[in-house]
């Protein structure tokens, strides 16, 4: 077995190695075996969206943690940052998410957080996973008297609701404002439009149906289609789209243009720092932003910080800076003077803020920021050598890189989750972007890539 943990937890198809049962029911054992060596008592909170594999998935950490002589307590459906959310305010000791996030309904994951509704450190996974794979739990189980004991809550969608009202300014107002939501039949398909719902906003709400094998398909963060032609049809002032979890944003302005992550940090960047609150003047994002937002943090007066990919290294990095804002442009955003991690609804009650703090369509304040051209290609590889240590690439990247000069940058960097190579390429105008980017992945599929040529 290899190893189980990567750049957002544990993930892969559902049913099989390592999203099946006997995974998920040591996990349970090893959470609740590690929580025990620092708590007298083991209360883990379980949530999970809306797969059809959760059901599998949920049951087994549950037989594991009890058996462990945990206490687990099934919360049943809410976004992760809701379990995060909900975790903190129980204190209980930790929080498990079954989710795949934006994943189709075939794949499913775990992620855990601690009881400070943070996710767990890199030692804390190495931990888990050498429990795990090396087959030591075995010689830690209890007594069966010892045995821990599960229970089921019901009242966590209107506790979580309350937390997210309660991060939206009591000066301002919702009222009337006709808003267009896709909850991508997920995790949010209940909270989301109940929060907007309650402080006054006019919602319809799309794909909010979920039946175990439609979640994110066609619709939702990644597929927003549908929203952007509702929105110009019912004549909205947005329209809101999360992910399969929840704890991402992609938003659409009046004109039916889609608003991303970069842009929305930008937005709500810009009113901390007109309200004082944009603690140290920092906006932390990644390196995979683009060029635009550092420029924009510039002229308007901000620092930057470009962490690695993934929410916990920008979070690692804002707690270690002193930032109170960052994200990813995929929509993932973190509030820290909200939440511990990114939460797709609380993101979105900041947007409509700012937009009724200054009176401004959406369209206009997304103005704030000027895209730089980006063209992204995926290539699936066979290995993950570094990419210093390849010298084709390596001279093939510098080379571009100093025809671009500072009206552009390359990034070429590999999936944390699957066997594939990212190239991404920004620059001046969309055609030398896209024959740059084209060249570089190019090179990457004859070198790295999986076709039978690269192969041989």
């Amino acid at each position: 077995m290899g190893k189980l943990f990567g750049t957002d937890g544990i993930r892969g198809e559902a049913n099989k190695y390592p999203m099946n049962a006997q995974i998920a029911f040591m996990v349970g054992q090893a959470v609740t075996y590690l929580l025990r060596q620092e708590h007298h008592r083991t209360r883990i909170i379980i949530g999970k969206d809306t797969r059809i594999s959760g059901y599998m998935l949920e049951s087994s950490l549950e037989a594991g943690i009890t058996s462990m002589g945990g206490n687990p307590y099934l919360v049943g459906v809410l976004p992760t940052p809701g379990i995060a959310f909900i975790t903190n305010s129980m204190r209980a000791e930790a929080g498990i998410v079954i989710s795949a996030s934006h994943n189709p309904y075939e794949d499913n994951g775990i992620k855990i957080f601690g009881g400070n509704g943070f996710k767990l450190s890199d030692e804390q996974e190495n931990i888990i996973e050498d429990l795990i794979l090396n087959s030591k739990l075995a010689k830690h189980l209890p007594h069966s008297k010892d045995m821990g004991r599960a229970f089921r809550m019901e009242d966590v969608n209107g506790r979580y609701v309350v937390f997210l009202k309660n991060t939206f300014p009591r000066d301002l107002s919702m009222e009337e404002m006709k808003i267009v939501m896709d909850t991508a039949n997920g995790a949010t398909y209940r909270v989301a439009p109940d929060a907007f719902i309650e402080l006054g906003a006019d919602v319809e709400v799309l794909h909010n149906s979920p039946n175990g094998l439609n979640i994110n398909d066609a619709c939702g963060s990644q597929h927003t289609a549908n929203l952007r032609k509702r929105v110009l049809e019912t004549g909205a002032a947005l329209g809101l789209a999360f992910d399969g979890d929840g704890d991402r944003l992609i938003a659409v302005d009046e004109k039916g243009q889609e608003i991303s992550g970069d842009q929305i940090l930008l937005i709500c960047s810009r009113i901390l720092k007109e309200e004082g609150k944009l603690k140290n003047d920092l906006l932390v994002s990644t390196v995979m932003s683009n060029l635009g937002l550092r420029v924009a943090c510039k002229k308007y007066g901000f620092r930057h910080h470009a962490a690695k990919v993934g929410d916990r290294y920008v979070l690692e990095d804002m707690l270690r800076m002193g930032g109170v804002i960052g994200g990813e442009d995929s929509g993932h955003l973190i509030f820290l003077d909200h939440h511990t991690t990114g939460d797709g609804i609380l993101t979105a009650m900041q947007l409509v803020a700012a937009m009724v703090r200054t009176g401004k369509p959406l369209s206009e304040l997304a103005k704030l920021m000027d895209i730089y051209p980006q063209k992204l290609i995926n290539i699936n590889v066979k290995s993950k050598p570094d990419i210093s240590t390849v010298p084709e690439l390596k001279d093939a990247i510098s080379q571009v890189e100093s025809e671009l000069g500072d009206e552009g940058r390359v990034l070429v960097r590999y999936s944390g989750t699957q066997n594939m190579c990212r190239v991404m390429v920004e620059g001046p105008s969309v055609d030398i972007t896209e024959k740059y980017c084209a060249q570089l992945a190019e090179l990457v599929e004859k070198v790295l890539g999986m076709s039978e040529a690269a192969a041989s």
